[in-house]
């Protein structure tokens, strides 16, 4: 049997016209030879396509497809020749782009940029930079933004760079630069949906209904601090889970976090010890109740699983005991909730550690952007936190705390939390994080665990927007949280963060603005968690649109036109499937060809 298809294929290969020699046919030197052990990789898809493997009562093709193009069958002993024809192909393609018959990467961006010219403009790749959304003070273009500007004085104007130094300044961030310009981000055509981002910005600055940290029942100054804000600031600050930005209005400007830290933190703290820890002390359901009410879930005994019941391996953080099931704030988000969320946080250390640990988790989310902290409104919020003390005392009493909690310090690293200061632009990064999995954007770090981000957008979705939750998850159905600062965290998973911004506030806590922005935000596009993708068409998706206009973009020296050139000239190699096993316990790898096009 295997002598028969051994001759047949030698038949075969020997009738067609080669054009290379056959390569990769090894045997291991200790072993015997072994008729058997006979593999080939030669690219050429004349050769490949008349190959065909006999079977035992007749004979079939290898694959169907006609992108298959080569088999070879290995025994034990045979060294896989996949690494040496990887090796040749790699050589030959560093000949034919040293001798300048293959471009690089490099040199299509140059085409790209250039549109047929010589020399390039810095301002105009710093412009196109910033039509694809990046921002040159990106984290991940330092390298090329400190090289452009030692490039541009060793040039002969200090305004233009040819292709030479242009690839000196960009071969460092080639792969994302890549991406950028042929438009593989997330939101492909990105000055148009900023566009649209403007139009939703200026429609809500006209509204001017609310009041500056008004909250039912209480006085205008319940934060006094906050009531200095002026009404007229509003800002919208966006990123995506590619780092591309976009910013409109006072988005410099410091604020509060205030209730907007609440998934954060709830975040850290299922970050550190998980979610079944986590929710020993807090419940996930909505209250239905005020943010602040002195209320517990009294019922949450009797919807806990019971002792007997065996739940797996219980996971205690040394030193803690947590408290037997009895009643527990309903959720994270409600200040109950965040209160006892706040004491889960580095247990057993200071109030300084605790800050300096919450701040670090902060700036990395942040990408290292501002986080700061006002002091002044820490202040105000610890002298007028009356109704916060009384509901600490009050669950201190129901034993919700963790043993040995001192809930006095612990009410004082809330207010802190509270006191923490962002900008629109560095908040919408922190909310990016979450849309991305735990990945910060703009750095790429891992900050948080998948199931840190999972459960934190569950509990925001469902109990973010205090009373109008409900109304919020129905009419725009995406994860938020929003603060009596007047800020709203909005997270569209998988695609972006928003950071919307303005101090006058609606009857129930939330920025007037901010709402009215989110609610046109998922009039215009499909980001609601259940319009459907390919069936809605009277939504626009950003993560489609621009995807037919890239050939009228560039021209005739346009990325796509070169790039289909190059997929002529260099093919690849690639294992599809890992074995095929044949009746004599042989096995079959098969290879197709595979071009650059196809990869990207």
């Amino acid at each position: 049997m295997l002598q028969f298809r051994f001759s047949t294929v030698l038949k075969e290969l020997s009738q067609s016209n080669l054009k290379r020699p056959l390569t990769g046919i090894a045997r291991n030197k200790s072993s015997s030879p072994n008729p058997s052990c006979f593999r080939t990789a030669c690219p050429d898809a004349r050769v490949f396509s008349k190959v065909k493997t006999f079977q035992a009562g007749g004979h079939r093709p290898l694959c169907a497809s006609p992108w298959i193009r080569a088999f070879c069958t290995k025994t034990e002993g045979v060294i896989d020749a996949t690494e040496q024809v990887k090796k040749d192909e790699d050589a030959t393609t560093a000949k034919r782009r040293k001798a300048g018959i293959l471009p690089s990467l490099e040199d299509l961006l140059f085409y790209t940029i250039a549109e047929g010219q010589e020399t390039i403009p810095a301002h105009k790749f710093i412009t196109a930079l910033k039509a694809t959304g990046l921002r040159t003070g990106d984290p991940r273009l330092k390298e090329c933004m400190d090289m452009l500007k030692l490039t541009l004085q060793s040039s002969t104007d200090g305004v233009t760079l040819d292709k030479h130094l242009f690839k000196k300044c960009v071969q460092s961030n080639i792969v994302l630069l890549t991406q950028a310009f042929r438009k593989k981000f997330v939101i492909p055509d990105f000055p148009s949906f900023a566009s649209h981002i403007d139009e939703l910005y200026e429609s809500a600055k006209d509204l001017n209904e609310g009041q500056v940290c008004a909250v039912p029942l209480q006085v205008a100054d319940y934060i006094p601090q906050l009531a200095k804000f002026s009404p007229d600031l509003w800002a919208v600050s966006l990123c995506t889970v590619d780092g591309q930005r976009h910013t409109v209005g006072d988005t410099k400007v410091p604020f509060c976090l205030q209730s907007c830290v609440k998934p954060l933190k709830y975040a850290i703290a299922v970050h550190d010890h998980g979610t079944e820890y986590v929710h020993r002390f807090i419940g996930k359901e909505p209250s239905g109740l005020r943010f602040n009410k002195l209320f517990l879930d009294e019922d949450v005994q009797h919807r806990c699983v019971p002792q007997t019941v065996n739940i797996g391996p219980v996971h205690h953080i040394p030193g803690v005991t947590p408290p037997l099931y009895t009643d527990k704030p309903h959720n994270p988000m409600v200040n109950a909730g965040a209160i006892v969320c706040t004491s889960l946080i580095k247990q057993g250390a200071g109030n300084a550690e605790k800050f300096d640990y919450v701040m670090n988790f902060l700036q990395k989310m942040a990408g290292n952007e501002y986080v700061g902290f006002s002091n002044a409104t820490f202040q105000s919020e610890r002298e007028t936190g009356d109704r916060n003390f009384a509901i600490g005392y009050y669950m201190k009493e129901k034993k919700c705390f963790p043993e040995g909690t001192d809930m006095t310090s612990i009410l004082d690293f809330y207010f802190q939390l509270c006191s923490i200061e962002v900008t629109c632009e560095s908040a919408s990064v922190m909310a990016a994080t979450l849309a991305n999995g735990g990945f910060c954007p703009i750095t790429g770090e891992r900050v948080l665990s998948p199931e840190a981000v999972r459960d934190t957008l569950s509990l925001m979705h469902s109990c973010g927007m205090y009373d109008f939750s409900g109304q919020f998850a129905f009419h725009v159905g995406l994860p938020a949280k929003s603060g009596v600062a007047g800020g709203i965290l909005l997270v569209v998973p998988n695609v972006m963060g928003i950071m919307c911004w303005s101090p006058p506030l609606d009857k129930l806590g939330n920025s007037v603005r901010g709402i009215q922005f989110c609610t046109d935000l998922v009039s215009v596009f499909n980001f609601h968690n259940y319009d459907n993708l390919r069936h809605f068409a009277k939504k626009l998706d950003p993560r489609r649109e621009g995807g037919d206009q890239r050939q009228q973009n560039f021209g005739p020296m346009d990325y796509e036109s070169l790039q289909q050139e190059l997929a002529l000239k260099d093919t690849l190699w690639k294992k599809v499937a890992p074995a095929e096993s044949n009746d004599d316990s042989s096995t079959t790898v098969v290879y197709r060809m595979e071009s650059v096009g196809e990869r990207s």
